[in-house]
């Protein structure tokens, strides 16, 4: 029992598991639409000020440079401790302004306290999906795919189980948001590690992560049907919201666990065994390691690897293929997030009930993880088996999130539903697509700050469509419509506004910038469609079988060398024997 506890505790799935709950309790601040109205109504903001606070949101989460330079010079612990304190006080005062415990902050230091909270992520994305990615290097995509699949369902996790501990007054939220993460990140801050030289082969690796999978696709089936009882055809009382928050907890923790255990019972047995089976090998030579001149990282700038090979940081930033990557992000992850943050307000412009237009908040988070799922689970499928392009399949998620974008626009009857679905599963398939085109293409060994070049693009495009675009026009709308009507707009009074008008020509331009993104794109397809037509995990597994491949290659000269001195012998017999005679 002693040998099992301790497997367990230092083993690499525990830390999976542990990464899984860390990844789920940090997606708090997708959920901003669902206490925006509050902010908005409580604090009197119209909606360009709601809108600079929401870019605000996603500023903080998607710049973590200081992450990532930290994380090249410290453990795991280091960054999740950071990240936990930064959770706590971003989330923390955000609820004491909403709840009226302390004067109206000024903007500047709401859009500062949602900032600190929300780049908090960026310190738990750090220590707990990098240290994950590099422990399943050959499994890359899949590990991708589970881990921000997990993020992207979090809000409807999270909002079953506020729901269980608050009900349905959402002025609570950011409390629930700032003690929930930061109680996990400590309870398993020194579970997270890298673990290097696994026993067990990808394949097997790979059977325990669709164990995984099929967790998840159940947690996102139940999610999806409690929502859709609980939106449109039951009224949840305390009670159910209690049952509901069980059952989550059930397929959340409960039941990963169980596999966690399965799989280090097997480790163990397969170590005792080994032990008192596998023959003793002893090397008349010591191992010898290929010798690398250290290159400064200031040095070689323009005169990067080749593509696959580890780079620099500042080769990886000045590289054109980055700068695509990057570009293309700009413009299509830009757009989707700016229609999921202003999703509330559609529905309400639309004429939607808010009752529906609350089911779509919670519903994006569905449509946001099966698009994560997929896009990591069947592009890594795509990539091994029939070298197709990851990065086209990113060209083919642009092309699809102007889809959602142009039924907007138009407001086409009931197109909500479907922009919804689009914007959430295209959302979530960005993410997966990304962040694992960025660890195939630029290497691992820098990935911790190379990883948040991609997450840098979201805000910069979303200040633009949101901010500068969507915000402008709804509020010039709104007070157009104000006009005509007569009205004034009393002090502290939200500016509003009614019918397709107030986001048709915005999402009109957010189309067109899609469609630029997709063209940008199609240049990275061309530049790396070489570089995945080979095996572009060779690297990983020659790493874990040379020696394997080397006492092999000794055999076989060993081989050859005795079949020519036999050949040898043989020729010289019959010339010996004619010559005594």
């Amino acid at each position: 029992m002693k040998s099992f506890t301790v497997q367990v505790l230092t083993g690499r799935w525990l830390m999976v598991f542990a990464t899984f709950l860390l990844m789920i309790a940090s997606g708090a601040s997708y959920m901003f639409s669902l206490y925006s109205n509050d902010i908005k109504s409580v604090l009197g903001y119209d909606q360009t000020t709601l809108n600079l606070i929401g870019f605000s949101k996603n500023l903080g989460p998607n710049v973590g440079f200081l992450s990532g330079l930290i994380s090249e010079v410290t453990p795991p612990w280091v960054i999740l401790s950071i990240g936990a304190v930064l959770n706590f006080f971003g989330n923390f005062m955000i609820w004491l302004a909403v709840a009226r415990k302390i004067p109206v902050p000024r903007i500047w230091n709401m859009c500062l306290y949602i900032a600190v909270g929300a780049n908090s992520h960026t310190f738990t994305n750090t220590g707990a999906l990098i240290t994950c990615v590099k422990s399943f290097p050959e499994s890359r995509g899949v590990v991708m795919g589970l881990l921000t699949g997990y993020t992207g369902i979090s809000g409807a996790v999270i909002a079953q189980l506020y729901r269980a501990f608050y009900g349905d007054d959402t002025s609570f939220f950011t409390l629930f948001a700032a003690w929930l993460p930061t109680v996990l990140l400590f309870a398993f801050i020194r579970t997270i590690r890298i673990i290097e030289n696994p026993t067990s082969s990808p394949d097997d690796d790979a059977k325990v992560f669709r164990k995984f999978l099929y967790i998840s696709l159940s947690l996102a089936g139940f999610l999806l049907i409690s929502i859709i009882l609980e939106r449109t055809l039951i009224n949840f009382t305390r009670t159910e919201y209690v049952l509901s928050a069980a059952a989550v907890l059930f397929l959340v923790f409960l039941l990963p666990l169980v596999v966690v255990f399965m799989e280090e019972h097997k480790l163990l047995k397969s170590k005792s065994e080994t032990q008192f089976t596998a023959p003793l090998v002893i090397s008349s030579q010591p191992p010898s390691s290929p010798s690398k001149q250290t290159v400064p990282w200031w040095k070689d700038v323009l005169n990067p690897p080749e593509l696959g090979e580890d780079f620099t940081i500042l080769q990886a930033l000045f590289s054109i293929d980055m700068l695509a990557l990057l570009l293309a992000t700009i413009c299509g992850l830009g757009g989707t997030i700016t229609m999921m943050d202003n999703l509330g307000q559609i529905g309400t412009s639309f004429g939607y009930p808010l009752k529906k237009t609350t089911n779509f908040v919670s519903l994006t988070s569905i449509w946001s993880y099966l698009g994560q799922i997929t896009a990591g689970t069947l592009s890594e499928h795509l990539v091994t088996k029939y070298k197709f392009p990851r990065t086209l399949l990113l060209t083919l998620n642009v092309l699809l999130s102007s889809i959602g974008h142009v039924l907007i626009a138009f407001n086409v009857p009931s197109g909500l539903y479907v922009a919804s679905v689009i914007t959430g599963f295209c959302t979530g398939a960005f993410w997966s697509l990304i962040f694992t085109i960025i660890s195939e293409l630029f290497g691992l060994k820098h990935y911790s700050t190379l990883y948040h070049f991609g997450s840098v693009a979201s805000p910069l495009g979303l200040y633009f469509l949101n901010v500068k675009v969507t915000g402008y026009y709804y509020d010039k709308e709104a007070k157009k419509q104000m006009a005509a009507s007569g009205a004034v707009l009393k002090p502290g009074e939200a500016l509003n506004c009614l019918g397709g008008e107030c986001f048709r020509l915005s999402f009109i331009i957010i189309t067109g910038v899609a469609l630029f993104g997709a063209v940008v794109s199609l240049v990275l397809v061309v530049r790396t469609t070489k570089f995945y037509q080979g095996d572009i995990y060779k690297r990983f597994r020659n790493k874990a079988e040379i020696e394997e491949e080397e006492e092999d290659e000794d055999e076989d000269e060993v081989l050859l060398s005795v079949v020519a001195s036999v050949g040898v012998g043989q020729e010289e017999r019959p010339t010996d024997k004619r010559s005594s005679v």
